[in-house]
C-alpha cells in the first residue's frame, strides 16, 4: 500500500467510523426525503416533468455533496493542527505529499456517499442510469477542485473557524450566480458562467438530462471544472512540504 493510500484510508475511517460522516449522511437524507415529499404534494412542484424532476435531484446532491467536501477539507489541517493532532501526523514515514493527497481523497468521500444516498430517489424517478454515471463524471471534478480549495484554505489558517468561514464564503459566491436563471443568456453571463466550476457544471448537465442531449454537446462547459481540478491538485502536490506544518504560512 502506498503511503497517501494508507493516509486516505485512516482518514476515511476516522470520518466513518465514529465521525462526522454518517451523521451529515443522513442529513441529507432527510433533506431528499424532504424534497420528496414537497414534489409530490405541493402543486407547483408536482406538475414537474420527470426528467426535470431527476435533474433538480442531482443538482441537490451535487450542491450538497461539494458543500459537505469543502467543509471536511477545510478541517483537515487546521482543525488537527487546533486538536494538538498534527504533530503525530508528521512523525510518520508518510510524506507530506501524501498527507495531502490522502485528505483529499477522504474528504472526497462525502460526494460519493452524497451520490449513493441519492441513488434510490434517482431511481424512482427513472433517471438512476445516466444521469448517475454523469453526475458522478462532473460532481467529482467539481468536487476534487473545490475541496482541493477547501485543503488549501485549512494548510493557510491557523484558526479552524477562518478556514470554514473561507471555503462557505467559496461556495456561496460561486452558487450565488447559479440562482440567476437569465444570467446565462447575456454575453457577460455566459462567459461568468463558463468560469465559474459550479454553474459551468450544472449548465452541462441540464441539457444532458433534460432534453436528451450528447455528452459531447457544450463540452467546453466543463473546461473550468477540469482546468481547476488539474490546477489544484499540481498546487498541493508541489507546495504540500509547505503547507502541511505545525504553523500556517508557507515560508
Amino acid at each position: 500500500m502506498t503511503a497517501w493510500h494508507v493516509v486516505a484510508e485512516r482518514e476515511s475511517r476516522d470520518l466513518w467510523i465514529g465521525g462526522r460522516g454518517p451523521v451529515l449522511a443522513f442529513g441529507f437524507s432527510v433533506l431528499l426525503s424532504a424534497m420528496t415529499y414537497l414534489a409530490a404534494t405541493n402543486r407547483a412542484m408536482n406538475f414537474l416533468e420527470r426528467r426535470e424532476a431527476v435533474n433538480l435531484t442531482v443538482q441537490v446532491a451535487l450542491a450538497v455533496g461539494v458543500l459537505l467536501t469543502v467543509v471536511v477539507n477545510a478541517d483537515a489541517i487546521s482543525g488537527e493542527r487546533e486538536r494538538g493532532t498534527l504533530e503525530s501526523l508528521l512523525l510518520t514515514p508518510a510524506s507530506r505529499r501524501a498527507i495531502v493527497l490522502g485528505k483529499l481523497m477522504a474528504a472526497s468521500t462525502m460526494w460519493l456517499a452524497c451520490l449513493i444516498v441519492t441513488l434510490p430517489y434517482l431511481w424512482v424517478l427513472g433517471g438512476a442510469g445516466s444521469a448517475t454515471v454523469l453526475a458522478l463524471t462532473v460532481g467529482t471534478l467539481v468536487a476534487i477542485g473545490l475541496g482541493g480549495i477547501g485543503l488549501l484554505f485549512s494548510a493557510w489558517s491557523n484558526s479552524n473557524k477562518a478556514s470554514l468561514a473561507g471555503g462557505l464564503l467559496l461556495l456561496l459566491v460561486l452558487f450565488a450566480p447559479t440562482q440567476l436563471p437569465a444570467l446565462p443568456k447575456t454575453g457577460f453571463g455566459q462567459a461568468l458562467t463558463r468560469i465559474n466550476p459550479i454553474g459551468s457544471a450544472l449548465h452541462y448537465m441540464s441539457p444532458i438530462i433534460v432534453n436528451r442531449r450528447s455528452w459531447t454537446h457544450d463540452l467546453s462547459y466543463l473546461v473550468a471544472p477540469t482546468v481547476i481540478a488539474i490546477v489544484v491538485l499540481a498546487a498541493l502536490i508541489g507546495f504540500a512540504p509547505r503547507l502541511v506544518r505545525l504553523t500556517a504560512g508557507s515560508r
